[in-house]
């Protein structure tokens, strides 16, 4: 009788155990978390500032200005870059200066749409066309531009041109927007150094640097 009844209990669950493995295949597989829309450098899109988003209204300290902006990195290297145009190119009007705007009033596929992710800024928006700067401020932009050591991209330089967009041109992955966000915090911490520093740009070594970042962002 006990062999009799090992033998049942045996079979019983012998006759379980594929019902329960085919129930356990037939359950849907996972999700993947579904991707953020982002903007043409490849950061998600925010659609809203100052709110559960990662763009806010931010000061460009001695400017008396505002702009909204990705906060972190990208704000620490965009608002470098406006305050230099600023100080050393043109005095910039509030009205002269943008920054987020909603994704649906931007062509998608063009580096503008990087203004929907918070990692591009516009000066001057009305010049937008080419040959807005004379020479001497250029040497001055290229300069600025080095100083970010390539994270960004002037519109300028772009084959639809937009004289007036400056844009992050890296993914939000590359470590060289930190490095590059680092280094101009420890400036702004420096007396005597970053944005306001007095600074000779016709130097050899700083046009040298400025030329052949512009050779590289002219040709990509």
């Amino acid at each position: 009788m006990r062999s009799a009844t090992a033998i049942g209990i045996a079979a019983t669950v012998g006759s379980l155990m594929p019902g329960t493995a085919s129930a356990a295949s037939k359950k849907a597989p996972k999700k993947a978390p579904k991707k953020l829309p982002t903007s043409a450098n490849g950061w998600p899109i925010e659609k809203k500032t100052n709110d559960v988003s990662t763009v806010w209204t931010r000061p460009v300290a001695g400017t008396g200005l505002m702009v909204d902006v990705r906060i972190g990195d990208v704000e620490a290297i965009l608002v470098h870059v406006i305050r230099r145009f600023h100080y050393e190119i043109e005095e910039i009007q509030r009205v002269d200066l943008a920054g987020w705007r909603e994704i649906g009033k931007l062509h998608k596929s063009l580096p503008e749409s990087n203004l929907a992710s918070g990692t591009a800024v516009q000066i001057r928006p009305g010049a937008s066309a080419k040959g807005g700067l004379f020479p001497p401020q250029e040497l001055v932009l290229r300069d600025v531009l080095a100083d970010c050591g390539g994270v960004v991209r002037w519109g300028g330089d772009d084959s639809n041109v937009n004289e007036s967009l400056f844009y992050i041109s890296t993914g939000p992955d590359d470590e060289r927007v930190r490095q590059v966000a680092d280094k101009i915090r420890g400036w702004d911490a420096t007396p005597g150094e970053g944005a306001g520093a007095e600074v000779n740009v016709l130097s050899p070594s700083r046009r040298s640097r400025a030329d052949s970042l512009a050779r590289i962002q002219r040709s990509a």
